[in-house]
């Protein structure tokens, strides 16, 4: 974005409803100078997406691309520190004393044999670039900025475990991107909330031919609950999904199975809905359970469920001019969800505080993520131009909350009127299971 072409200094007025027509952001010779940064910093930033893109680790395991994130920082004058709260691949890094403090997030896990077949590459280079650029500004804008890297997007709940561990509790609000194929990005990104239960059901063996009647089949209970599931699927919004899998269906024909085990995966669009539909398939495992005579034992969130991201109108309009200045093609508040709805943990951090999760394109034209084609658009040369591009907006998005009250507050109140602060973990609370309480007895 060229100094002519910022919108820096003029009132958005394209922003939703919620947001403040008046708010004005950061001057625009601190934009400039943090645009000026980040340009300065390029050749090291798509280096560090090549590189990070070059060493693919999962989540949990990204000891390699910690250690790299780490020594970039260290590098141009910071002081990162890798194994915070808890996590041995988390990092923290942060720039500025006090508040208000705004947090910067980088994913660099990747998938089991698709490598960066999501682009995390992209989204921690961008966050370490937005972090660089806005840090040196900071004696002019006051407060702070925090760059967090975040282990395990790809299930394995990461973030809600740093929530939990308190990573977040000085945080006043948050911003990250994702990249995307298509013409088209988005500032308003929405998601679909996911979460698993693994129910397995204890029956009792026998003969299957000579004493069937002695046995209680736990085949027979997974199968309903497999069918059940199946059937509610045509009652639910069009928006929700169901999916199951046998995992354990016995082990020999002649033997009535004592134990069979199947996994049902959640999603919904709203917070209402998931708990709604938790406690629907938790009547059809209780159901099952009950018509073949079987104990069920079920296990909810085997890793932290994911819940909708719920992104802020007023940080999402300031993300929205910048880019729309650099001539990205961005869609401010699209309909209906992205990419017909993934899921991804920043959804349980911006239920608890303001938070944006914008999409930058790295291809004109639509690929299927968790590919290899979408991964090698990673480090493509439109791969590298959205890193660029998207740094300096989240750079700029967090300037313009450090320097304008007036923004802050228009952040604060779109986040009330969306619903305020959730609390999670009363929310992710197990649907109780009748039959798991009343503790069945083999055979009964």
């Amino acid at each position: 974005m060229s100094p002519e072409r910022s919108s820096a200094d003029t009132p958005v007025t394209d922003g939703p409803a919620t947001a403040t027509p008046r708010t004005t952001g950061a001057p625009g010779h601190v934009l400039r100078a943090v645009e000026h940064a980040i340009g300065q910093a390029r050749s090291d930033l798509i280096g560090l997406s090549h590189c990070i893109h070059s060493t693919p680790e999962v989540g949990f395991e990204e000891h390699r691309s910690a250690a790299i994130v780490s020594e970039f920082l260290r590098r141009h004058g910071f002081a990162p520190t890798v194994g915070v709260f808890g996590m041995p691949t988390a990092l923290r890094a942060q720039a500025g004393t006090g508040g208000p403090r705004i947090a910067v997030l980088a994913e660099y896990d990747a998938l089991p044999e698709v490598g960066h077949g999501c682009g995390h590459n992209v989204i921690c280079a961008a966050a370490v670039g937005a972090f660089l650029g806005v840090s040196a500004q900071l004696p002019e804008l006051g407060g702070s900025v925090v760059l967090l890297g975040t282990p395990a997007e790809e299930n394995g709940g990461g973030k809600e475990v740093l929530e939990r561990a308190g990573a977040f509790d000085d945080i006043d609000a948050v911003v990250m991107v994702h990249p995307f194929t298509g013409p088209d990005e988005v500032a308003s990104f929405t998601s679909l909330a996911v979460r698993d239960v693994e129910a397995t059901f204890h029956g009792v063996a026998a003969h299957a031919s000579s004493a069937p009647h002695e046995g209680r089949n736990a085949l027979d209970a997974v199968v309903a609950a497999y069918q059940g599931v199946a059937a509610l699927r045509q009652h639910i919004p069009a928006t929700d999904r169901l999916h199951a899998i046998i995992t354990n269906g016995g082990s020999a024909t002649n033997v009535v199975p004592a134990t069979a085990s199947l996994t049902v995966e959640l999603r919904s669009e709203t917070l209402d809905g998931l708990v709604d539909l938790s406690e629907r398939v938790q009547r059809i495992l209780d159901g099952a359970a009950l018509l073949s005579g079987t104990r069920l034992q079920e296990r909810w969130d085997p890793f932290p469920a994911y819940l909708p991201v719920r992104s802020n109108a007023a940080l999402a309009a300031r993300y929205f001019t910048h880019l729309s200045a650099r001539g990205r093609r961005i869609v401010l508040d699209p309909p209906g969800l992205v990419g017909g709805g993934w899921s991804t943990d920043l959804g349980n951090v911006s239920v608890r505080r303001p938070a944006i999760h914008p999409t930058v394109s790295i291809s004109p034209k639509p690929i299927v993520m968790h590919t290899a084609p979408f991964g090698r658009q990673a480090i493509s040369p439109l791969g590298d131009a959205a890193v660029i591009d998207s740094a300096f907006g989240l750079a700029a998005t967090m300037a313009d909350y450090l320097a304008d009250p007036a923004l802050r507050d228009a952040v604060d109140r779109d986040f009330a009127a969306a619903g305020g602060r959730v609390d999670v973990e009363r929310l992710l609370a197990s649907p109780v299971s009748a039959l798991a309480a009343a503790s069945l007895s083999d055979g009964t």
